[in-house]
Protein backbone atom coordinates (compact mmCIF):
# COMPACT_ATOMS: atom_id res chain seq x y z
CA UNK A 1 0.00 0.00 0.00
CA UNK A 2 1.67 3.45 -1.46
CA UNK A 3 0.13 6.42 0.97
CA UNK A 4 1.68 9.75 -0.35
CA UNK A 5 1.88 12.17 2.64
CA UNK A 6 -0.07 15.31 1.23
CA UNK A 7 1.83 18.70 3.10
CA UNK A 8 0.39 22.46 3.57
CA UNK A 9 2.26 23.98 0.49
CA UNK A 10 3.76 27.93 1.49
CA UNK A 11 1.10 30.00 0.27
CA UNK A 12 4.07 33.23 -0.12
CA UNK A 13 6.74 34.65 1.74
CA UNK A 14 6.35 35.12 5.14
CA UNK A 15 3.41 33.65 5.97
CA UNK A 16 3.91 30.32 8.06
CA UNK A 17 0.77 29.16 9.05
CA UNK A 18 -2.88 28.50 7.58
CA UNK A 19 -6.13 26.84 8.46
CA UNK A 20 -8.11 24.60 7.27
CA UNK A 21 -11.33 26.60 6.08
CA UNK A 22 -13.34 23.35 4.46
CA UNK A 23 -12.84 20.37 3.42
CA UNK A 24 -14.24 19.82 -0.13
CA UNK A 25 -14.20 15.60 0.28
CA UNK A 26 -15.21 13.63 3.13
CA UNK A 27 -12.73 11.02 4.68
CA UNK A 28 -12.50 7.73 2.53
CA UNK A 29 -13.49 9.57 -0.82
CA UNK A 30 -11.67 8.68 -3.95
CA UNK A 31 -9.84 12.00 -5.38
CA UNK A 32 -8.59 12.46 -8.69
CA UNK A 33 -5.13 14.17 -9.42
CA UNK A 34 -5.96 18.24 -9.22
CA UNK A 35 -8.79 17.81 -7.86
CA UNK A 36 -9.50 20.75 -5.26
CA UNK A 37 -9.98 19.04 -1.91
CA UNK A 38 -9.54 21.55 0.31
CA UNK A 39 -9.98 25.59 0.73
CA UNK A 40 -7.16 26.95 3.34
CA UNK A 41 -7.15 30.87 4.87
CA UNK A 42 -4.02 32.52 4.77
CA UNK A 43 -3.58 36.07 6.30
CA UNK A 44 -4.01 37.30 3.07
CA UNK A 45 -6.18 35.13 0.88
CA UNK A 46 -8.11 31.55 0.80
CA UNK A 47 -6.26 29.69 -1.52
CA UNK A 48 -7.55 26.12 -2.33
CA UNK A 49 -5.49 22.49 -1.91
CA UNK A 50 -5.34 20.40 -4.98
CA UNK A 51 -4.72 16.77 -4.66
CA UNK A 52 -1.54 15.61 -5.79
CA UNK A 53 -2.49 11.94 -6.66
CA UNK A 54 -5.50 10.13 -7.29
CA UNK A 55 -6.03 8.06 -4.65
CA UNK A 56 -8.29 7.30 -1.75
CA UNK A 57 -7.78 10.12 0.82
CA UNK A 58 -7.68 10.02 4.86
CA UNK A 59 -8.12 13.48 6.28
CA UNK A 60 -5.55 14.19 9.09
CA UNK A 61 -6.67 17.80 10.41
CA UNK A 62 -10.24 19.45 10.69
CA UNK A 63 -11.89 21.94 9.65
CA UNK A 64 -10.81 25.37 11.40
CA UNK A 65 -7.50 23.67 12.30
CA UNK A 66 -4.42 26.29 12.09
CA UNK A 67 -1.81 24.01 10.80
CA UNK A 68 1.77 24.46 9.91
CA UNK A 69 3.59 25.28 6.52
CA UNK A 70 4.98 21.71 5.49
CA UNK A 71 2.41 19.96 8.26
CA UNK A 72 0.84 16.99 7.32
CA UNK A 73 -3.09 17.23 6.36
CA UNK A 74 -3.61 13.79 4.70
CA UNK A 75 -2.83 10.83 3.29
CA UNK A 76 -3.90 9.52 -0.50
CA UNK A 77 -3.70 5.59 -0.52
CA UNK A 78 -2.36 5.47 -4.10
CA UNK A 79 -2.64 2.25 -4.81
CA UNK A 80 -6.16 2.27 -4.78
CA UNK A 81 -8.49 1.60 -7.96
CA UNK A 82 -11.27 4.26 -8.48
CA UNK A 83 -14.84 3.02 -7.55
CA UNK A 84 -16.37 1.16 -10.37
CA UNK A 85 -19.56 3.10 -11.86
CA UNK A 86 -22.53 1.36 -12.04
CA UNK A 87 -23.56 -0.13 -15.26
CA UNK A 88 -27.37 1.13 -16.49
CA UNK A 89 -29.63 -1.92 -16.46
CA UNK A 90 -30.10 -3.20 -19.97
CA UNK A 91 -34.39 -2.76 -20.84
CA UNK A 92 -35.72 -4.10 -23.72
CA UNK A 93 -36.23 -1.96 -26.85
CA UNK A 94 -39.83 -0.92 -27.17
CA UNK A 95 -41.94 -0.72 -29.57
CA UNK A 96 -42.57 2.13 -32.12
CA UNK A 97 -45.81 2.83 -30.67
CA UNK A 98 -44.04 2.69 -26.84
CA UNK A 99 -41.64 5.02 -28.43
CA UNK A 100 -43.87 7.41 -29.50
CA UNK A 101 -45.70 7.67 -26.52
CA UNK A 102 -42.59 7.94 -24.23
CA UNK A 103 -41.73 10.51 -26.43
CA UNK A 104 -44.67 13.31 -26.13
CA UNK A 105 -44.81 12.27 -22.40
CA UNK A 106 -43.50 15.22 -21.01
CA UNK A 107 -40.16 15.48 -19.10
CA UNK A 108 -40.22 14.26 -15.20
CA UNK A 109 -40.26 17.97 -12.85
CA UNK A 110 -36.63 18.33 -12.01
CA UNK A 111 -37.78 20.02 -9.10
CA UNK A 112 -38.60 16.18 -7.44
CA UNK A 113 -35.15 15.26 -7.62
CA UNK A 114 -32.68 15.50 -3.83
CA UNK A 115 -30.35 17.53 -5.04
CA UNK A 116 -33.03 20.14 -6.15
CA UNK A 117 -31.99 24.08 -4.17
CA UNK A 118 -28.88 21.76 -2.60
CA UNK A 119 -25.62 23.93 -2.41
CA UNK A 120 -22.43 22.33 -3.02
CA UNK A 121 -19.85 22.80 -0.53
CA UNK A 122 -18.16 25.64 -1.22
CA UNK A 123 -21.78 27.51 -2.23
CA UNK A 124 -22.74 26.55 1.49
CA UNK A 125 -19.64 28.27 3.37
CA UNK A 126 -20.81 31.76 1.26
CA UNK A 127 -24.10 31.04 2.29
CA UNK A 128 -23.57 30.62 5.54
CA UNK A 129 -21.01 33.50 5.79
CA UNK A 130 -23.66 35.95 4.69
CA UNK A 131 -27.03 34.18 5.82
CA UNK A 132 -28.48 33.39 2.45
CA UNK A 133 -31.12 31.24 1.90
CA UNK A 134 -31.57 28.98 -0.70
CA UNK A 135 -35.01 30.19 -1.46
CA UNK A 136 -33.27 33.68 -2.26
CA UNK A 137 -30.78 32.41 -5.03
CA UNK A 138 -31.18 30.77 -8.00
CA UNK A 139 -29.90 27.20 -8.91
CA UNK A 140 -28.33 26.60 -12.13
CA UNK A 141 -26.44 23.87 -11.60
CA UNK A 142 -26.95 19.83 -12.05
CA UNK A 143 -30.49 18.64 -11.24
CA UNK A 144 -30.92 22.25 -9.60
CA UNK A 145 -27.94 22.23 -7.35
CA UNK A 146 -26.96 25.31 -6.28
CA UNK A 147 -23.22 26.41 -7.62
CA UNK A 148 -20.88 28.68 -5.93
CA UNK A 149 -21.10 31.45 -9.06
CA UNK A 150 -25.24 31.06 -8.09
CA UNK A 151 -24.16 32.69 -4.81
CA UNK A 152 -21.65 35.14 -5.97
CA UNK A 153 -24.60 36.42 -8.85
CA UNK A 154 -26.86 36.87 -5.49
CA UNK A 155 -24.77 38.56 -3.55
CA UNK A 156 -23.86 40.40 -6.73
CA UNK A 157 -27.32 41.83 -7.62
CA UNK A 158 -28.46 42.74 -4.35
CA UNK A 159 -30.82 41.67 -1.17
CA UNK A 160 -34.19 40.07 -2.14
CA UNK A 161 -37.07 40.07 -0.17
CA UNK A 162 -36.21 37.35 1.76
CA UNK A 163 -33.01 38.11 3.43
CA UNK A 164 -35.09 41.84 4.18
CA UNK A 165 -37.04 40.22 7.04
CA UNK A 166 -38.21 41.34 10.22
CA UNK A 167 -36.44 40.08 13.37
CA UNK A 168 -37.45 36.64 14.22
CA UNK A 169 -38.58 37.41 18.24
CA UNK A 170 -35.95 34.64 19.17
CA UNK A 171 -33.50 35.69 21.31
CA UNK A 172 -30.97 33.69 19.73
CA UNK A 173 -27.18 34.28 20.00
CA UNK A 174 -24.55 33.35 17.81
CA UNK A 175 -20.73 32.78 17.91
CA UNK A 176 -18.89 32.49 15.27
CA UNK A 177 -14.96 31.90 15.02
CA UNK A 178 -13.07 34.57 13.18
CA UNK A 179 -11.40 33.55 9.60
CA UNK A 180 -7.71 33.54 9.79
CA UNK A 181 -8.14 36.22 6.91
CA UNK A 182 -10.29 38.44 9.18
CA UNK A 183 -7.89 37.98 12.32
CA UNK A 184 -5.34 40.16 10.14
CA UNK A 185 -7.27 42.18 8.75
CA UNK A 186 -8.45 43.43 12.45
CA UNK A 187 -5.17 43.10 13.36
CA UNK A 188 -3.93 44.92 10.89
CA UNK A 189 -6.29 47.58 11.45
CA UNK A 190 -5.83 48.51 14.48
CA UNK A 191 -2.14 48.79 14.46
CA UNK A 192 -2.40 51.69 11.87
CA UNK A 193 -4.27 53.40 14.75
CA UNK A 194 -1.25 52.67 17.53
CA UNK A 195 1.44 52.97 15.47
CA UNK A 196 0.87 55.55 12.54
CA UNK A 197 0.27 59.40 12.65
CA UNK A 198 -2.76 59.01 10.69
CA UNK A 199 -4.75 62.51 9.63
CA UNK A 200 -7.28 62.93 6.63
CA UNK A 201 -7.79 65.42 4.01
CA UNK A 202 -11.01 66.03 2.35
CA UNK A 203 -12.29 67.66 -0.76
CA UNK A 204 -14.85 67.46 -3.57
CA UNK A 205 -14.53 67.30 -7.07
CA UNK A 206 -17.12 68.09 -9.81
CA UNK A 207 -17.92 65.05 -11.99
CA UNK A 208 -19.41 66.89 -14.67
CA UNK A 209 -16.54 66.62 -17.31
CA UNK A 210 -15.82 62.80 -16.46
CA UNK A 211 -19.31 61.84 -16.60
CA UNK A 212 -19.46 63.41 -19.79
CA UNK A 213 -16.60 61.95 -21.00
CA UNK A 214 -17.86 58.51 -20.28
CA UNK A 215 -21.21 58.80 -21.91
CA UNK A 216 -19.91 60.16 -24.90
CA UNK A 217 -17.41 57.04 -25.65
CA UNK A 218 -18.58 54.61 -23.35
CA UNK A 219 -19.75 52.70 -25.81
CA UNK A 220 -16.90 52.76 -28.36
CA UNK A 221 -14.92 52.29 -25.75
CA UNK A 222 -16.53 48.81 -24.45
CA UNK A 223 -16.54 47.93 -28.57
CA UNK A 224 -12.78 48.70 -29.14
CA UNK A 225 -11.23 47.45 -25.70
CA UNK A 226 -14.18 44.77 -24.78
CA UNK A 227 -14.41 46.20 -21.28
CA UNK A 228 -16.34 48.53 -19.91
CA UNK A 229 -15.09 52.75 -18.83
CA UNK A 230 -15.80 53.04 -15.26
CA UNK A 231 -14.49 56.02 -13.05
CA UNK A 232 -12.05 53.76 -11.42
CA UNK A 233 -9.52 53.52 -14.24
CA UNK A 234 -9.83 57.64 -14.13
CA UNK A 235 -8.93 57.99 -10.38
CA UNK A 236 -6.03 55.52 -11.05
CA UNK A 237 -4.41 56.84 -13.93
CA UNK A 238 -5.07 60.42 -11.88
CA UNK A 239 -3.37 59.40 -8.98
CA UNK A 240 -0.01 58.08 -10.67
CA UNK A 241 0.03 61.20 -12.31
CA UNK A 242 -0.07 63.31 -8.58
CA UNK A 243 2.14 60.30 -7.36
CA UNK A 244 5.03 61.84 -9.56
CA UNK A 245 4.72 65.24 -8.21
CA UNK A 246 4.81 63.81 -4.31
CA UNK A 247 6.81 61.25 -4.33
CA UNK A 248 6.12 61.20 -0.34
CA UNK A 249 2.70 60.16 -0.44
CA UNK A 250 4.03 57.16 -2.89
CA UNK A 251 6.69 56.43 0.16
CA UNK A 252 6.71 54.44 3.14
CA UNK A 253 8.25 54.55 6.35
CA UNK A 254 11.29 51.75 6.96
CA UNK A 255 12.72 51.74 10.65
CA UNK A 256 14.46 55.14 10.64
CA UNK A 257 14.68 55.05 6.54
CA UNK A 258 12.08 56.56 4.28
CA UNK A 259 11.46 54.50 1.27
CA UNK A 260 10.57 56.11 -2.05
CA UNK A 261 9.28 53.87 -5.41
CA UNK A 262 9.84 55.36 -8.88
CA UNK A 263 6.53 53.23 -10.17
CA UNK A 264 3.45 53.21 -8.40
CA UNK A 265 2.23 49.69 -7.86
CA UNK A 266 -2.18 50.86 -6.98
CA UNK A 267 -3.88 48.43 -4.54
CA UNK A 268 -7.65 48.59 -5.73
CA UNK A 269 -9.91 47.82 -2.67
CA UNK A 270 -12.53 45.22 -3.17
CA UNK A 271 -15.37 43.37 -1.29
CA UNK A 272 -15.22 39.72 -1.68
CA UNK A 273 -17.08 36.98 0.37
CA UNK A 274 -13.91 36.42 2.56
CA UNK A 275 -13.82 40.32 3.32
CA UNK A 276 -12.12 43.21 2.14
CA UNK A 277 -9.46 42.37 -0.26
CA UNK A 278 -6.61 44.70 -1.96
CA UNK A 279 -4.87 43.46 -5.02
CA UNK A 280 -2.53 45.46 -6.60
CA UNK A 281 -1.93 46.61 -10.30
CA UNK A 282 1.64 47.10 -11.19
CA UNK A 283 3.15 49.22 -12.62
CA UNK A 284 -0.16 51.29 -13.01
CA UNK A 285 1.69 54.51 -14.21
CA UNK A 286 2.47 52.76 -17.54
CA UNK A 287 -1.12 51.49 -18.08
CA UNK A 288 -3.84 52.55 -20.37
CA UNK A 289 -7.18 53.41 -19.21
CA UNK A 290 -8.37 50.28 -20.58
CA UNK A 291 -5.55 48.27 -19.59
CA UNK A 292 -6.39 49.74 -16.01
CA UNK A 293 -10.26 48.83 -16.62
CA UNK A 294 -9.15 45.11 -17.62
CA UNK A 295 -6.54 44.59 -15.00
CA UNK A 296 -9.03 45.43 -12.15
CA UNK A 297 -11.88 43.29 -13.43
CA UNK A 298 -9.60 40.23 -13.74
CA UNK A 299 -8.47 40.97 -9.97
CA UNK A 300 -11.57 41.75 -8.72
CA UNK A 301 -13.31 38.42 -10.84
CA UNK A 302 -10.08 36.16 -9.08
CA UNK A 303 -10.99 37.75 -5.41
CA UNK A 304 -14.86 37.36 -5.81
CA UNK A 305 -14.37 33.22 -6.68
CA UNK A 306 -11.80 33.23 -3.77
CA UNK A 307 -8.97 32.54 -6.32
CA UNK A 308 -7.41 36.00 -5.25
CA UNK A 309 -3.54 35.05 -4.38
CA UNK A 310 -1.01 36.32 -1.91
CA UNK A 311 1.09 37.40 -5.01
CA UNK A 312 -1.90 39.56 -6.21
CA UNK A 313 -1.72 41.73 -2.99
CA UNK A 314 1.41 42.52 -1.78
CA UNK A 315 3.89 44.42 -2.72
CA UNK A 316 1.53 48.10 -2.82
CA UNK A 317 2.58 51.66 -2.56
CA UNK A 318 -0.54 53.07 -2.79
CA UNK A 319 -4.28 52.56 -2.11
CA UNK A 320 -7.74 53.04 -3.50
CA UNK A 321 -10.57 52.52 -1.90
CA UNK A 322 -14.40 53.38 -3.21
CA UNK A 323 -16.91 53.46 -0.56
CA UNK A 324 -19.78 55.15 -2.80
CA UNK A 325 -20.37 51.84 -4.15
CA UNK A 326 -22.04 50.88 -1.29
CA UNK A 327 -23.66 54.63 -0.66
CA UNK A 328 -21.08 56.57 1.35
CA UNK A 329 -21.30 59.88 1.47
CA UNK A 330 -18.17 60.53 3.54
CA UNK A 331 -15.89 58.78 5.53
CA UNK A 332 -12.28 58.61 6.63
CA UNK A 333 -10.18 55.44 5.24
CA UNK A 334 -8.06 54.04 7.26
CA UNK A 335 -3.66 53.29 5.48
CA UNK A 336 -3.00 50.13 4.04
CA UNK A 337 0.27 49.49 5.47
CA UNK A 338 2.89 49.59 5.37
CA UNK A 339 2.06 52.41 2.86
CA UNK A 340 1.54 55.77 3.70
CA UNK A 341 -1.96 57.31 2.44
CA UNK A 342 -4.97 55.88 0.65
CA UNK A 343 -7.74 57.16 -1.24
CA UNK A 344 -11.43 57.14 -0.73
CA UNK A 345 -13.77 57.95 -3.25
CA UNK A 346 -17.46 58.09 -2.33
CA UNK A 347 -20.75 58.54 -3.95
CA UNK A 348 -21.86 61.08 -6.50
CA UNK A 349 -25.13 63.40 -5.79
CA UNK A 350 -26.40 66.18 -7.57
CA UNK A 351 -25.25 69.38 -5.24
CA UNK A 352 -25.95 72.76 -6.16
CA UNK A 353 -22.79 74.69 -6.48
CA UNK A 354 -21.83 78.27 -7.60
CA UNK A 355 -20.13 78.45 -11.18
CA UNK A 356 -18.76 81.72 -12.49
CA UNK A 357 -21.02 83.44 -10.15
CA UNK A 358 -24.10 81.28 -10.46
CA UNK A 359 -25.62 78.63 -8.94
CA UNK A 360 -25.83 75.31 -10.88
CA UNK A 361 -26.80 72.00 -9.90
CA UNK A 362 -23.42 69.89 -10.48
CA UNK A 363 -22.84 65.94 -9.89
CA UNK A 364 -20.43 66.15 -7.05
CA UNK A 365 -18.39 63.51 -5.08
CA UNK A 366 -16.31 63.93 -1.74
CA UNK A 367 -13.02 62.66 -1.68
CA UNK A 368 -10.71 61.71 1.25
CA UNK A 369 -6.83 61.08 1.66
CA UNK A 370 -6.05 59.82 5.02
CA UNK A 371 -2.08 59.96 5.63
CA UNK A 372 0.98 59.34 7.71
CA UNK A 373 2.24 62.83 8.85
CA UNK A 374 5.40 61.01 9.91
CA UNK A 375 6.64 61.15 6.08
CA UNK A 376 3.66 63.39 4.72
CA UNK A 377 3.43 66.86 5.48
CA UNK A 378 0.36 68.85 4.92
CA UNK A 379 1.04 70.78 2.41
CA UNK A 380 1.76 67.68 0.20
CA UNK A 381 -1.40 65.63 0.92
CA UNK A 382 -3.51 68.76 0.41
CA UNK A 383 -1.46 69.01 -2.72
CA UNK A 384 -1.67 65.67 -3.71
CA UNK A 385 -5.43 65.57 -3.50
CA UNK A 386 -6.08 68.89 -5.15
CA UNK A 387 -3.64 67.57 -8.10
CA UNK A 388 -6.61 64.31 -8.32
CA UNK A 389 -9.36 66.68 -8.37
CA UNK A 390 -7.79 68.97 -11.23
CA UNK A 391 -7.01 66.02 -13.60
CA UNK A 392 -10.83 64.49 -13.08
CA UNK A 393 -12.21 67.56 -13.52
CA UNK A 394 -10.32 68.51 -16.72
CA UNK A 395 -9.61 65.16 -17.98
CA UNK A 396 -7.07 66.11 -20.63
CA UNK A 397 -4.26 67.05 -17.77
CA UNK A 398 -3.64 63.81 -17.77
CA UNK A 399 -1.92 63.51 -20.83
CA UNK A 400 0.07 66.22 -19.89
CA UNK A 401 1.36 65.17 -16.65
CA UNK A 402 -0.94 67.56 -15.03
CA UNK A 403 -0.53 70.53 -16.67
CA UNK A 404 -2.93 72.43 -18.95
CA UNK A 405 -2.39 71.50 -22.48
CA UNK A 406 -1.96 75.31 -22.83
CA UNK A 407 0.72 75.62 -20.78
CA UNK A 408 2.50 72.77 -22.35
CA UNK A 409 1.99 74.68 -25.55
CA UNK A 410 3.76 77.84 -24.32
CA UNK A 411 6.34 76.02 -22.75
CA UNK A 412 5.23 77.25 -19.25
Amino acid sequence: MAKLEMKVPSPGESISEVEIAQWLVSDGDFVEKDQPIAEVDSDKATLELPAEESGVITLKANEGDTVKVGQVVCLIDTSASPPKKKEAAVTPPETTTQAKSVASAPNPDPVATYAHGTPSPAAAKIMAENNLTSKSITATGKEGRITKNDVLMALSAGFSNDQISSWSGERVVRKEKMSMLRRKIAERLVSVKNQTAMLTTFNEIDMKSIMDLRAKYKDRFAKHHDVNLGFMSFFTKAVTEALALFPAVNGQIDGNDMVYFDYADIGIAVSSPKGLMVPVLRNAEQMSLATIEKEIKRLAVKARDGKITPEDMTGGTFTITNGGVFGSMLSTPIINPPQSAILGMHNIVERPVAVNGKVEIRPIMYVALSYDHRIIDGKESVGFLVKVKEMIESPEKMLFGSKDPAEVLLGL
